[in-house]
């Protein structure tokens, strides 16, 4: 199910998705906001069927979303493209009243999610799922490896109402084997431990901190550790079925995402443990209540607690295991391929 690292690379899978599955439905239209080719829609602007259902509207992201409602409300499917912090700060009120209330069919997608931008804070989406999550109707997604983002495009424009996908944008890892099937609906073990003891620990990893939290598995593992790596794709509306389940049988919990723990996927789980009252160890690997700075993204992963390390010294510290935690080794960076940080 799970491929070894360093990943093969796909290159621009939303992009190729977005083409192909807006050739088979005319209602698809899809807007930018003068990012076009940054967020891989430039083929379906030159396509000779689909250029004249693009529209660039140019550095004005209100009014972007502006127009999406308005063409929602004829009945069109609306793909919103721009940088993650362009679709979700910007333009918050509109996208609340004019998309959120009224529950139109406007999916927003956001590229360049959390530290995955070497552009600083003005650019570094880091509290984008918290102000998605807030919003009514809202339907939040972040979508881990290739396959998942090519099967996101049909998943999101056949879901009703608004949508907010994360992704990251260019040659986007495959981390999952051949035949994974994106479900919207479920969080998925995609990496179970195969020892029949209770795990000591659960993590639920999100978007692209999926590869750490797999590479974290495999050193824990190699030190006794018994845990599970869950995959969550939709951070709302939660599946807390599966959340109450997986921590109910563990001795703890520990979150990753590439957002700020404040408001995203940490926030949702911790959520959903208080209300059930389960009372287990719990630690958020994200963001800290702090801006980034300007870097490359392998710096600020590593910089800022977004490592497969980091979550090792989470598992560590909320099961409350002796000594210090293991080394985790360095994937070797290839040429074409992707290594975790």
């Amino acid at each position: 199910m799970i491929t070894a690292p360093p990943y093969a690379t796909v290159t621009k899978p939303y992009g190729r998705a977005l083409v192909a599955y807006a050739l088979d439905h005319p209602e698809v239209v899809c807007l930018g906001a003068d990012l076009t080719r940054q967020t891989e829609t430039d083929a379906f602007r030159d396509h000779p069927d689909l250029g004249a259902r693009f529209v660039n509207g140019g550095m004005a992201e209100q009014n972007v979303v502006g127009v999406a409602s308005g063409l929602a409300r004829e009945g069109h499917t609306v793909f919103v493209n721009t940088f993650g912090v362009f679709a979700t700060r910007r333009p918050y009120e509109q996208v609340a009243m004019q998309v959120a209330y009224p529950a139109l069919n406007v999916k927003l997608v956001g590229f360049m999610p959390g530290l995955s931008s070497p552009g600083g804070p003005s650019h570094q989406a880091i509290d984008d799922v918290a102000l998605m999550r807030a919003l009514p109707n809202m339907t939040v997604v972040d979508v881990a490896d290739a396959s998942e983002v090519a099967q996101a495009v049909a998943a999101v424009a056949e879901r009703p109402g608004p949508v907010y996908l994360r992704l990251k944008r260019g040659e986007i890892p495959a981390v999952f084997e051949p035949g994974h099937v994106l479900d919207l609906d479920r969080i998925a073990v995609v990496d179970p431990d195969p020892r029949p003891s209770t795990p000591d620990a659960v993590v639920f990893a999100s978007g692209m901190m999926l590869p750490a939290a797999l590479r974290a598995a495999t050193t824990l593992r190699a030190a006794g550790v018994v845990v599970h790596v869950a995959n969550v794709t939709t951070i709302k509306p939660l599946d807390a079925d599966t959340v109450r389940t997986l921590a109910g049988a563990a001795h703890c919990v520990v979150t990753a995402e590439n957002h700020s723990v404040i408001g995203g996927l940490g926030s949702a789980v911790a959520e959903v443990l208080a209300e059930a009252g389960l009372g287990r160890p719990l630690r958020r690997v994200g963001v800290h209540d702090e801006f980034g700075a300007a870097a490359t993204a392998r710096s600020l992963f590593l910089r800022y607690g977004l490592s497969a390390r980091h979550v090792v010294d989470a598992v560590w510290d909320a099961a409350a295991l002796p000594g210090s935690p293991p080394t985790t080794e360095e994937v070797a960076e290839v040429a074409g391929a992707f290594s975790p940080v």
